[in-house]
């Protein structure tokens, strides 16, 4: 069965102000379960930490990026948990594993371990981002995408339906790509994800989606019909 990660930003999980929304997480795990009961695809879930804490702005204030970037990660774990108890209330069997150690509450991320799970059709939701500081949770999607053999990120954006050629919020005439190589995201500076990312998917072949997460049917939709967002690919 093919495999995927399902990258979710932090302001995806929150009503708007710098907390877990149960509300939010409940609507998007319901998502999760339309995609998992297609049956086409086992599940990798990368969270962000923005709905909990912004390294950037810590560090506009004077703290030290190592450790805003470790609170950062704190954060993302937060969000798994929140995730993970949502989505076995619907009776799916999850796991969340991290690259920081804290085995009362989750397993210690081995990836023959989360292959064994994903062989299963266990959900795993990867907090603690890559585990070291200076790398971003959508390096962590594209590393975790690499080790188990991914071979598409869903970027499940907040608002957002693809990558556009200006910012569409502030030119009425942006147009949208419906797909794009690897190598024009990265001459382009297109900021789909960060360049050690784009770079990582770019090397391993791995396709990204970006499509908006808000419209309801989006995610189960998107391994369907990549048209809904941008398709960025090799082939």
């Amino acid at each position: 069965m093919r495999r995927i990660i399902l990258k979710i930003s932090g302001e995806a999980l929150s009503d708007g102000n710098k907390n877990i929304s149960i509300e939010k997480v409940n609507n998007i795990a319901k998502e999760i379960k339309a995609l998992h009961d297609l049956n086409v695809v086992d599940i990798g879930i990368i969270c962000g930490a923005g709905n909990i804490w912004r390294g950037r702005d810590a560090m506009e204030n004077g703290m030290d990026r190592t450790n805003a970037d470790y609170m950062g990660m704190l954060g993302t774990i937060l969000n798994c948990m929140a995730l993970q108890n949502s989505l076995e209330k619907l009776g799916l069997q999850t796991r969340v594993l991290t690259s920081l150690s804290i085995p009362q509450i989750a397993e210690p991320y081995i990836r023959r371990k989360a292959d064994s799970h994903m062989n299963k059709g266990i959900i795993c939701i990867f907090g603690g981002g890559t585990g070291n500081p200076y790398f971003s949770t959508d390096t962590t999607a594209a590393l975790r995408a690499s080790e188990l053999g991914c071979d598409t990120i869903l970027m499940a954006k907040n608002g957002t339906d693809g990558v556009y050629d200006k910012d569409p919020r502030k030119y009425k005439d942006a147009k949208r790509y419906t797909k794009l190589s690897h190598a024009e995201v990265i001459n382009k500076k297109l900021q789909v994800m960060d360049l050690t990312a784009a770079t990582l998917c770019m090397e391993n072949d791995i396709d990204i989606l970006v499509f908006d997460m808000n419209k309801a049917g989006n995610i189960a939709k998107a391994i369907q019909d990549p048209s809904i967002g941008t398709l960025v690919t090799n082939k």
